[in-house]
Parts: structure tokens; C-alpha cells; sequence
């Protein structure tokens, strides 16, 4: 393997331990590097003849065939977007408008990324779509019978998230992707929290469309792609000069692409290592300090085996997240709620689980990832734990 050993990252030492991977990750000091030159000396254009777009163009390419080898896909069905709202929005509203269908049906489900949903709700609102956003169980999962009898004659697109941001939920995407095809549905996956922690292939899924998000796997913010397998039409998200297939028109972003590729690359190398292991064993270790350190008190919200490796959503009893990590400056995490004017709301993915209000209150997601240790993982279940007690 190569590249698989990280070098330190500056952005981490000193401060808190950082387990929210899962908000965004910091960016490889060797994905900086690649997108530096596209900064500075390689500044042409790709779409120009010359000498000075050829670099440009070759990064593209290069790029292009990294992202692709990462999910499985090939190289042209690689689409570069600035955002994975900007994928999902090309995914979901780009094949409903480009069915063709007088009475468009789309089926999606409760604990989707509010894109999603929220893309979801714009169609029904601006062009008359139908939407059925199907419940999930008590660990977050979609049942493939309720798909099965949500499907109609008018469905024309799926929208399931592979791995959730919250829970780390995995959804048997394989399985509902066959169910829609098995009707002639194109199937669209969310996975910006999957690739790169776990081995995507997008034939193996039988999606058609897969969104790919940088700032989950050390790219910065602004890089993303969606895959588009071949001969799925959609309508474009940005009209223009007919770049990136004409979905997404625009002079491409270099530095940022080259980033994602070399990413994409890293990542697929730490897979091969067995990262996803090593992590797992990491993140089930966290979880077993804190049940030790508060006995009764620990609960685990979501699958416990069905799920990121990297992926720790918990509530602690008599304490609300957003208390918690108040108390305990020495870790960065997210909590399970949302914050209004002061007042904090349950999360709506554990509230669609079906988990009370208290419970739900009392969540906090701990994400870990490439630079985690063992020194971290004692750090932190040491601080959580006298947070939770008040010591």
C-alpha cells in the first residue's frame, strides 16, 4: 500500500480531542499538497488549447479517475459539484424533471439529510411531485416491505442515504435498490458518509446515482461529485458552457477537484490497509471506558452492529448532551439536538427511531477518525465521564 501512514496534522494538537469526524474532517496535509499547484502555477483554464490548460486538464482527468476507482464507477460517469447538497439537489431534482413524467412520484424516508428532504418537499411545491417519505425502525432502518409498497406506477427516483450522519446507520441500500428496479426506478444513494470508510462499489449497490462529499474524507470544504451511471438522464443543475456533461456547467474548480482525487486515492489505500477495523475497534473501545465509567447510564442509539465503523451516538441518563459537552471542554463532539433561541429540540432522525424527547435530549455523537489514538480514546472517556458525574 502506499500513502497510508498520515503525516501530524497541525490542526490538532494542542486543543481538544476532535470526535466529530462526521461534521467535517481535517484536511489531509497530503490532499493540501496536491491541490497547491492549481493555486499558484497551474492557474489555466482545462477547456483551453494551449500549453496552459493542459495541466488543468490533466489534473481533471486524473482526478476524475480517482473518485471513480474509489466507488467502482468509471471515469466519465464522475460529475464534479461544489457541495453534496449541490449532488443531491443534481441527483434528485435533475432526474425527476428530466423524467419526463406527468405525475412524478419520489420516495425517500424520515431520517434522509434535510437536502434531501427539503429538495423533496421544493418539487412538490414548484412542480406538483408527489413525495412519500417512508419510517424508519427503532435502529433507523428503512424496511425493504415498506418500499415495496410505497412503489407505484409514477415512482421515478429513490432517494436512501447509505450511512446516516447521526447514528451511522447503514441502509441495506443493495436490497431497496433491487426492489426499485425491479419496477424500472432509478435509485439516487447519499453516501458522503460512507466513501472512504467503507468499500463502496456502486454496481455491487445497483445505484444509479451516488453522492461523494470531500469534507467528510480530508478534502476541504466546496469538493464533491456525483456519480451518474451511464445513460441516466438528468436535468441540469447549472446551465451553461456544457462542463461536467453539461449537468454542471462552469469552469471547473482544479485545486478542489485535484483534492478530492487525491483523497479519494488515500482513502482507498487506508481501506485496503484495514483502517475501517483498527477505527471500529477504537470507536467500540470508547464506548466500553464510558459504560465502565457509568454503569446503567450508558445507551447506544442505533444499530449496534449495522453501522460506521467510526460512529458512537449515545445518551447518557440525567444529562442532556448539550450539558455534557458544555462541562467537558476537553472533547469536540456534536450532541443530538438542535438549538432555537436558547431552547434545544430533540433531533428529528432519533425522534423518527421513535426515542423520547428525554433520551433523545441526552444524545451525543462521537465520530473518530484518521488521526484518533488510544490516547485520545482514554482522554476523552475520562472527561465525558466526570462531565456526566460532575466531578
Amino acid at each position: 500500500m502506499t500513502d497510508t501512514a498520515p503525516p501530524a496534522h497541525p490542526g490538532l494538537t494542542g486543543g481538544p480531542v476532535y470526535l466529530d469526524y462526521n461534521a467535517t474532517t481535517p484536511i489531509d496535509p497530503r490532499v493540501a499538497e496536491a491541490m497547491a499547484p492549481h493555486l499558484t502555477v497551474a492557474f489555466g483554464n482545462p477547456s483551453s488549447g494551449h500549453a496552459f490548460g493542459a495541466g488543468p486538464r490533466r489534473a481533471l482527468a486524473e482526478a476524475r479517475a480517482d473518485v471513480a476507482s474509489l466507488i467502482g464507477a468509471e471515469p466519465h460517469e464522475i460529475v464534479f459539484t461544489g457541495s453534496g447538497s449541490e449532488a443531491d439537489q443534481l441527483a434528485v431534482r435533475g432526474a425527476v424533471l428530466a423524467s419526463g413524467a406527468s405525475h412524478p412520484h419520489v420516495i425517500t424516508q424520515a431520517t434522509e439529510h434535510p437536502v434531501v428532504l427539503e429538495t423533496c418537499r421544493a418539487l412538490q411545491r414548484l412542480h406538483g411531485t408527489r413525495v412519500t417519505v417512508l419510517p424508519v425502525d427503532g435502529d433507523g432502518l428503512v424496511q425493504p416491505s415498506a418500499l415495496a409498497a410505497a412503489l407505484t406506477p409514477d415512482t421515478v427516483l429513490v432517494s436512501i442515504m447509505a450511512a446516516n450522519n447521526e447514528t451511522g446507520a447503514l441502509q441495506p441500500v443493495a436490497e431497496l435498490a433491487a426492489l426499485a428496479h425491479d419496477r424500472g426506478v432509478l435509485v439516487h444513494t447519499d453516501a458522503a458518509q460512507a466513501a472512504g470508510k467503507l468499500d463502496i462499489d456502486v454496481r455491487a449497490l445497483g445505484v444509479d446515482l451516488l453522492t461523494v462529499v470531500g469534507h467528510k474524507m480530508y478534502a476541504p470544504k466546496g469538493a464533491a461529485a456525483l456519480y451518474v451511471r451511464e445513460g441516466v438522464e438528468l436535468e441540469p443543475v447549472v446551465y451553461g458552457g456544457g462542463q461536467e456533461r453539461g449537468l454542471r456547467s462552469g469552469t471547473e474548480n482544479v485545486a478542489l477537484a485535484a483534492a478530492l482525487g487525491r483523497a479519494a486515492r488515500l482513502a482507498a489505500d487506508e481501506l485496503a490497509d484495514g483502517a475501517p477495523v483498527r477505527t471500529a475497534a477504537l470507536r467500540d473501545e470508547l464506548h466500553r471506558r464510558l459504560a465502565n465509567g457509568l454503569p446503567g447510564r450508558v445507551h447506544l442509539n442505533g444499530p449496534e452492529l449495522r453501522r460506521l465503523p467510526n460512529t458512537l451516538n449515545i445518551s447518557i441518563d440525567g444529562v442532556p448532551g448539550h450539558e455534557l459537552l458544555a462541562r467537558t471542554a476537553q472533547v469536540a463532539a456534536s450532541t443530538g439536538s438542535a438549538c432555537h433561541s436558547g431552547a434545544h429540540t430533540p433531533s428529528p432522525v432519533l425522534s423518527a427511531m421513535g426515542m423520547d424527547a428525554d433520551r433523545a435530549l441526552g444524545a451525543v455523537r462521537l465520530s473518530l477518525g484518521r488521526w484518533s489514538t488510544q490516547a485520545d480514546i482514554a482522554t476523552a472517556a475520562a472527561a465525558l465521564v466526570s462531565g456526566a458525574t460532575g466531578q
